[in-house]
């Protein structure tokens, strides 16, 4: 198992800070990427923060993570949380634990968002604490939880 931990995220993440900050707040990826590489190395970890917009790139990375031994993958899948069963069969497939994660909390939005197929074969999810989600999801890897 390798020290590297995958942060893996979804469709429209690229515009945090500027997309419907009233639900996703003012803060870029790349200040999320920065306070978790800081988190990350107080535990010895390494993050690998990766963002696409493509399903079937998150499919070949959540399999890639398998593939390089990584310790966890950190998931917000973003609008694909909701529709992906692609996304649900690649997490069974690969034994890497998965955390999901939100920024907002999806069950307390439109309906359409109450379903999470990534849930479903998630270890955790964290949702609901904006940017410090992913700071929770992270301590949930480095304090064996996950």
């Amino acid at each position: 198992m390798s020290n590297t931990v995958y942060v893996l995220n979804g469709p429209n993440l690229n515009l945090l800070g500027l997309r419907e900050p009233e639900i996703y707040g003012h803060t870029t990826l790349d200040e999320i990427a920065g306070m978790l590489e800081d988190q990350a190395r107080e535990h010895g970890l390494t993050i690998d923060m990766r963002q696409t917009n493509h399903e079937g790139m998150l499919v070949d990375w959540l399999h890639e993570a398998q593939a390089e031994g990584a310790r966890a993958v950190l998931l917000n899948a973003a609008a694909y949380t909701h529709t992906s069963i692609a996304l649900l069969d690649a997490i069974k497939a690969i034994t890497t634990p998965v955390v999901e994660v939100h920024l907002s909390n999806p069950k307390t939005r439109e309906e359409f968002r109450h379903i999470s197929f990534i849930g479903m074969a998630s270890a955790k999810t964290v949702e609901g604490h904006g940017p410090e989600s992913y700071r929770i999801a992270l301590e949930a890897v480095t304090s064996g939880e996950v």
